[in-house]
């Protein structure tokens, strides 16, 4: 067991990254609070997250880093971003230990898991959590656009967050959704300075100017939430790894193709689809089509992406093929690549 004045000095090494906010647990009273880890609530390269219970019956996820050099920088890196930020749309940090080798973070318990679980289908074509309607997936959609409208343009440490997927998007009680795993996010500053990043991302929704390894900005954001809007609409993968048709790998190029034939229901979900709101839905596709072209100058802002699904502005989609096919030769061809 670590003695008292030893976990202070461990810990008295990061306080300059930590808000007064947060609070400081031992190891120890993790392992209480978890079972000694026993509830597994998911699992990454990054680590474990399992559910635990404060003293005062505050119900948390507990994020247990892996290697100690990647634990440190990915620990100091959610610290030093979600660690001083507070949005309804944002997942909340409550506190860390950080003792001897451990790096653990605790965050506010999500009872609906990520996004991930109830949007995309599994091998036998079901997924695991119940399946949403359209009034649900729209308003997640414009939950996240305000999170990450937030980030880039409100706080005063503006922040990149670098892997928006379905899997980093989780859902309160009421499917509200929060934004959440800042371990591989940028501080920007105040004046949106490019930044130089070698972190990989995820498969389906990597910006072109990131995966040709030009420095980034906001807007890598703007094209991986893009993405992932088109996933909240069609209920798949923008990437099917499993698909037999090399037609249908890539699932934008095809959106397009329904686009410009005037078929936008074509691209809901088809288990939903006599439900969804046309006005919506077209407000959805639009906002999705501008944020994934390939020249990110002319891709919208997250903010003005949340009055494109508010209705508060209009605007139609561009002629976006040449975007998509530059996307479809940056994204069809990384079968054998690395990227996480």
């Amino acid at each position: 067991m670590w003695k008292r004045g030893r976990i202070a000095k461990k810990t008295t090494e990061i306080e300059d990254d930590v808000p007064t906010s947060l609070r400081t647990f031992t190891f120890r009273k993790l392992q209480v609070a978890t079972k000694n880890f026993r509830h597994k609530l998911g699992s990454g390269s990054f680590g474990s997250v399992v559910k635990g219970t404060l003293p005062d019956n505050t119900l948390v996820a507990v994020k247990k880093l892996g290697s100690l050099a990647q634990a440190e920088k990915q620990f100091r890196a959610e610290i030093s971003t979600i660690g001083k930020i507070q949005h309804v749309n944002l997942v909340r940090l409550w506190g860390f230990c950080a003792e001897g080798s451990q790096r653990l973070l605790l965050y506010e318990y999500m009872p609906n898991g990520s996004l991930a679980s109830f949007l995309i289908r599994r091998k036998d074509g079901e997924v695991e959590g119940k399946l949403l309607n359209w009034k649900t997936r729209f308003q997640i959609a414009l939950g996240t656009a305000r999170g990450l409208a937030h980030l880039h343009e409100e706080c005063t440490d503006r922040v990149i967050h670098c892997d928006i997927k379905p899997e980093n998007i989780l859902l309160d009680a009421q499917f509200c959704p929060k934004v959440a795993d800042f371990g591989l996010a940028k501080l920007v500053g105040t004046d949106f300075s490019r930044v130089l990043t070698t972190t990989r991302g995820t498969r389906g929704y990597l910006a072109p100017e990131w995966i040709s390894g030009l420095p980034i900005t906001p807007k890598a954001d703007v094209c991986s939430f893009g993405m992932t809007l088109l996933e909240i609409i069609s209920g798949r993968r923008n990437v099917d790894l499993n698909a037999h048709d090399s037609n249908c790998y890539y699932f934008p190029p095809w959106a397009a193709d329904q686009i410009q034939s005037g078929n936008l229901m074509g691209i809901v979900d088809g288990r939903i689809s006599g439900e969804a709101d046309g006005e919506e839905v077209r407000r959805a596709v639009t906002a999705s089509i501008l944020c994934i072209q390939g020249d990110e100058n002319v891709r919208p802002t997250m903010a003005q992406v949340v009055q494109i699904l508010q209705g508060t502005i209009d605007t139609n989609a561009p002629q976006f093929q040449t975007s998509l096919d530059s996307l479809r030769d940056h994204h069809g061809g990384e079968e054998d690549s690395d990227l996480i």
